[in-house]
């Protein structure tokens, strides 16, 4: 494994290794035990669009393991806008260190990274692409709260068009004999280019509530306003869905609610002290399950 471009790059069997160890360091994750697994070690964190999650969660992972970070979150600070090419711009970053994750608006971004770059290229979002971390994360989650990830019902709730994390998530779900429910506005449903590569079974929808009782997961998205060509198109499906606690007296006692965050809407906040909500740990999850890829893609461990 030497890059994460999408999470096609990695087999069951790299993905279960993946959460076990993610499992195994919590402890350090949650600053109850000290590393220096990745001690002398750098991580780049090379964010050319909007991240806080994401970002973080790895500076956090990389320094818990007792390496350093160095990047930057804003391009406007870089060579960038003097016209230096995202493929210089990964060949220098490179060279000062040992691993880089990218977060890029231009869809295929991290796949032309990986192509250029001597040290591990880790995908943190390209556009409406892919977001394979995130999906690492997801199905450490679910593992963590459901028990399990085989023969399980999971909807996805919202922006399924432009939401790279659906995208992702859907392909890892399926290897698992899940039954996935696609809930968006038609002109949000999740794109052909994934659906056609599934091969288990799912089924589209416009309502929640005809579906909700048969879920252990709804995994929210928000509507993205950022990734719509016309604010008028927007403006249309905006507010299209909104989780209250009301909705959720027909849902499974032991259902829980993912987010990939941020929310704007579409979560109450009455829900959050609720036995469903499960977005926060969520979030948190990033932590020890990207210090188990960095831990894997620098020292190599298998």
């Amino acid at each position: 494994m030497k890059h994460v471009v999408s999470i096609e790059d990695l087999d069951n069997k790299r993905i279960m290794g993946l959460l076990k160890r993610a499992s195994e360091l919590l402890p350090i994750a949650k600053g109850e035990k000290k590393s220096d697994i990745l001690k002398g070690k750098i991580l780049s964190t090379c964010f050319f669009e909007a991240s806080t999650r994401t970002r973080l969660s790895f500076e956090s992972a990389m320094q818990r393991l007792g390496g350093s970070c160095i990047g930057f979150a804003d391009p406007s600070a870089t060579s960038h806008l003097k016209g230096e090419t995202l493929s210089d711009a990964i060949r220098m970053v490179a060279g000062y260190s040992d691993a880089v994750v990218l977060r890029h608006p231009r869809e295929g971004a991290a796949k032309l990274a990986s192509e250029v770059s001597e040290v591990p290229i880790i995908n943190g979002g390209d556009g409406a692409g892919q977001h394979p971390t995130q999906t690492l994360l997801d199905l450490f989650t679910i593992k963590e709260e459901i028990g399990k990830l085989e023969n399980l019902k999971v909807g996805m709730l919202g922006d399924l068009r432009y939401g790279r994390t659906v995208h992702s998530l859907s392909q890892a779900l399926d290897r698992f004999n899940t039954k996935l429910y696609f809930i968006s506005p038609e002109s949000l449903a999740m794109p052909e280019y994934v659906t056609d590569e599934l091969t288990g079974e799912w089924s589209t929808h416009q309502n929640l509530e005809n579906i909700l009782s048969e879920l252990d997961v709804l995994y929210v998205t928000r509507i993205q306003k950022e990734r719509f060509p016309d604010v008028e198109d927007y403006k249309r499906v905006a507010g299209a869905y909104r989780i209250n606690s009301e909705l959720l007296n027909n849902a499974k006692p032991k259902m829980r609610i993912l987010h990939p965050l941020p929310r704007v809407d579409e979560i109450s906040t009455d829900i959050d002290n609720t036995k469903h909500a499960a977005y926060f740990r969520q979030a948190f999850n990033g932590v020890p399950v990207r210090m188990a890829l960095l831990e894997q893609l620098i020292r190599g461990k298998k």
